[in-house]
């Protein structure tokens, strides 16, 4: 049999390409990147148009049939037409544009449509994209993450297709929803993670006691955002008994056409003590650590970098509150520390085990914090647990609510191929246990604020785990940046937008295993990088606590 040809291999509208690739990396809610981090991912735009371009037959091929240059070029500017509305973000899902792509590919294979193994699928753009185009997706990975996000994109959804929520409230309802793909599913992690925070509140709630606002706006009280904390040391000079701050930047927000808002600190020699208010306007001084080094803020005494090792690892490197951020009747405010009363933090009843190892161990552990449990501060191990345990009760909920609901009874779980009652809680679980990964990868000591945007980042701002001097804690419990529903709600709009069709299975193997498990695949994979990305050793991040949340499923 003759080879023919493929579109890859002569030409394609790379420009088209190129600019719907780099449009992706400003679209957020709805894009599967967003479902849960992984590093290094690649555009939609680019792996489809890579996979169905490696499907589809160049015109040369067809000498028969497009027997001139003429003739092909001609035929070759239909297909590019094909592919430049393929890879645009709008018809990602689009029925009409989608039934153009698989003819083409139908047409190319002798109406046959071939296997699809990406056999190290990652954070499984390739196997998405395959099944999106109609072909049966294979995706395998060592990593237990990146199967299980690769899983609940590929597997979980199509299982489901078409499936109405079984929570009450959508089933008490007069309204008929659509409920095509996975928009049930969607709806019924929507539904159940908010009752998991409401639950969550009534556990821990008063950890997050409101903030007292100044009498100017009405003395009234607000949701508490953030708590900002500062890392502390003992300062080396004698003439300074207590700790001082360890701090790169003063400054809480700084945006255009807003006026700056820093934290200004009050040295007090005479009681030896170090108080915190906040700043409107003006200029605030230089931080006090630069380059790691820092400055006894009391005395100008350097603290050197060794010193504030040395503390970290001795575990009396401490934090201390140096402003609060709420919601108030007039919008964000800023605060000093003492207006928000003192919490008990209980210790925490469960915590992640285990030693930052490779590249997680790059910074943390040369100031003490050695294990995972380290990231976090008590009363975010303590918010992150409670989550965690309610997942189980939810389970129980969801499962009962599916029976009544009407779904099988098959008793199969979700990893031995169910698609009953028992398999549909699993998979919701599954999603909600992503929610709390978006929560702890916000919910840690090494997340910082970020002054231009008025918001929390998250612990990978980079491919490492690094030291930040001071950082802010998320209120689970407001309304605004690093909260629970704002994590949910990135869930729920991927999952409603997943194709959710045809055939998929991931699985963790290794790539000569996995190669020899799919029949007569077309192998389509971008290879891993070596140790450019330490996956394993940054993904423990997230493993410390799925391994909890969905060790019995």
């Amino acid at each position: 049999m003759a080879y023919k040809k493929k579109l890859i291999e002569v030409a394609l509208p790379l420009q088209a390409i190129s600019g719907e690739a780099a449009r992706e990396k400003s679209i957020r809610h709805g894009h599967p990147s967003t479902l849960h981090l992984w590093w290094s991912r690649k555009p939609l735009a680019a792996s489809r148009a890579v996979l169905w371009a490696s499907l589809v037959d160049d015109p040369s091929a067809h000498p028969d049939r497009f027997p001139t240059e003429e003739a092909q070029s001609g035929e070759r500017k239909r297909l590019f037409n094909i592919l430049t509305e393929l890879v645009k973000w709008r018809n990602t899902n689009s029925p009409e544009v989608l039934a153009d792509a698989r003819a083409e590919i139908l047409a190319s294979c002798n109406g046959t449509v071939p296997n699809v193994l990406d056999p190290f699928c990652g954070g499984g753009a390739i196997p998405l994209e395959a099944q999106r185009l109609g072909l049966p997706a294979y995706g395998g990975d060592l990593n237990p993450v990146a199967v299980l996000i690769s899983k609940a994109m590929v597997e979980i959804p199509p299982r489901f297709a078409g499936v109405g929520p079984v929570n009450p409230e959508a089933r008490q309802s007069m309204a008929v929803g659509s409920w095509e793909g996975a928009r049930g599913l969607a709806e019924d992690v929507r539904y159940y993670g908010r009752r998991i925070r409401d639950q969550a509140f009534t556990h821990i709630g008063h950890l997050y006691p409101r903030a007292r606002i100044p009498k100017d706006t009405g003395g009234q009280r607000g949701t508490v955002i953030a708590y900002i904390w500062v890392r502390t040391v003992q300062s080396p000079d004698p003439a300074w008994s207590g700790h001082v701050p360890l701090v790169h930047s003063w400054v809480l927000r700084k945006r255009p056409k807003k006026p700056i808002v820093w934290v200004e600190a009050q040295v007090d020699h005479k009681a030896q003590a170090i108080s915190y208010r906040i700043r409107e306007g003006g200029s605030p001084p230089p931080g006090t650590v630069r380059r790691a080094v820092g400055t006894c803020i009391a005395t100008g005494a350097t603290i050197p970098n060794a010193y504030i090792k040395r503390e970290g690892q001795a575990g009396r490197m401490a934090e201390t509150l140096m402003a609060v951020v709420c919601e108030g009747p007039q919008g964000r405010r800023y605060l000093p520390p003492n207006s928000v009363p003192p919490v008990e933090v209980p210790k925490p009843e469960w915590e992640p085990q285990g030693r930052l190892d490779g590249k997680a161990a790059d910074q943390m552990p040369l100031y003490g914090s050695t294990h995972w449990s380290h990231l976090f501060t008590d009363r975010q191990l303590v918010a992150l647990a409670t989550f965690s345990d309610l997942l189980r009760e939810v389970q129980s909920a969801v499962e009962q609510d599916a029976r009544e609901a009407g779904l099988s009874e098959d008793k199969r779980p979700l990893r031995e191929g169910g698609s009953g009652a028992i398999a549909y809680a699993e998979a919701i679980v599954t999603y909600l246990a992503f929610v709390i990964d978006r929560c702890a990868v916000k919910w840690s000591k090494c997340v910082p604020w970020n002054a231009g945007g008025e918001k929390v980042e998250h612990v990978f701002g980079r491919q490492a785990i690094a030291m930040v001097w001071y950082y802010p804690e998320a209120n689970p419990f407001s309304s605004s940046t690093g909260n629970w529903l704002g994590q949910l709600t990135w869930v729920v709009r991927v999952v409603e937008n997943l194709p959710a069709q045809g055939f998929g299975e991931v699985l963790q193997q290794d790539a000569r295993a996995r190669l020899s498990s799919v029949p007569n695949p077309v192998v389509i994979t971008d290879p891993p990088y070596y140790d450019n990305i330490c996956y394993a050793d940054i993904s423990d991040f997230f493993y410390v606590w799925l391994r909890r949340n969905l060790r019995f499923i």
